[in-house]
């Protein structure tokens, strides 16, 4: 049987690619330095930063420029008149350089003032301390009152303003305890006892206006001695609050709190203020606070008395009575 034979062979059809890809040529690496110490893990090379950019970069060109050292030394002097105009007007109405003295003071100092001011019982003696200082006349020397860090009799301002800002504070916060914290109660807190302390402020100066009363720096005096009762008013809040469970300064703990530190407040008023509204005659060693004329009568001296044991007394009594019940 034989087979058949076919003329012609049928065609092949092979696969068309649709896509043509690109086979990506491989490179090999470049040959190892000559230092290859047989470690896979060789040092990268370090990019060293152009000469003339430091450690500032692309911005030590605009440092080293004239001119932004000239709008630097325009700044710093705009600055220094600033500060000069500013020191010049404000010594118009405040002496910087006397108030810096009450604000020269020490933790021990702080600390030893507080107990002073809230146990002043047995404190002797009450005279402030005082040094020779020059620029007085041929012959006689200026003395002058040491500063708070080196007297505890002398009066500072640091304590008053830490007194009222925590007062402030001690206030908002009990209302905050009690769910009636407002934002607007800081402006209302503040401003009550902003306006309680003008006002016994002003009040001294007219009595000593009216007794004929003066020296270099009364006023800093009594505003820094009017300050103090805001101690014994956050001792008594704090107490009461406690004692009370949050029922305020009422019942008879409270009561009796507030009664402590309103007498130990008057007694430290009496004993420190003696020298402002009681001077002694201090000629003999050339005191420039001196206040009293050696000739000044017996009966202005005894209606000195009397003013310093009302301010002493029944004036803190209504502003201490106002401020705790706030």
């Amino acid at each position: 049987m034989q087979r058949p034979t076919y003329s012609h062979s049928p065609p092949l059809h092979h696969p068309v690619p649709q896509h043509v890809s690109t086979v990506p040529q491989l490179r090999s690496p470049p040959p190892l330095a000559s230092s290859y110490d047989g470690s896979p893990y060789q040092p990268q090379p370090q990019h060293q930063a152009p000469s003339g950019t430091g450690m500032f970069g692309p911005y030590a060109n605009f440092i080293n420029d004239p001119a932004a050292q000239i709008a630097t030394q325009f700044g710093q002097s705009a600055f220094r008149h600033g500060q000069e105009y500013f020191e010049q007007n404000v010594n118009r109405f405040v002496n910087v350089t006397a108030l810096k003295h009450y604000f020269n003071v020490t933790n021990s100092y702080v600390l030893s003032k507080l107990f002073l001011v809230l146990f002043p019982w047995r404190h002797k003696p009450w005279t402030r301390r005082q040094a020779p200082g020059g620029g007085g006349r041929p012959g006689q020397e200026n003395w002058y009152y040491l500063p708070p860090r080196d007297d505890i009799n002398s009066p500072d301002m640091y304590i008053p303003v830490m007194s009222l800002v925590t007062y402030i504070f001690l206030q908002a916060l009990i209302s905050g305890l009690r769910g009636k914290f407002q934002p607007e109660l800081f402006g209302y807190i503040a401003t009550t006892a902003v306006v309680v302390q003008i006002v016994e402020i002003l009040g001294l100066k007219l009595g000593c206006y009216l007794l004929s009363i003066s020296n270099e720096s009364q006023l800093l005096d009594l505003v820094a001695y009017s300050g103090y009762k805001f101690v014994g008013i956050n001792v008594t809040i704090i107490i009461a609050e406690i004692v009370n469970g949050g029922k305020g300064t009422g019942g008879w703990v409270g009561w009796m709190v507030f009664l402590y530190t309103f007498l130990a407040n008057s007694l430290f008023l009496m004993r420190s203020l003696k020298y402002v509204l009681l001077p002694e005659n201090n000629n003999d060693r050339g005191n420039p606070m001196q206040t009293m004329h050696p000739l000044d009568s017996r009966a202005k001296r005894n209606q000195r008395t009397q003013f310093l044991f009302f301010y002493s007394y029944i004036v803190q009594l209504f502003f201490m009575w106002i401020l705790c019940r706030s």
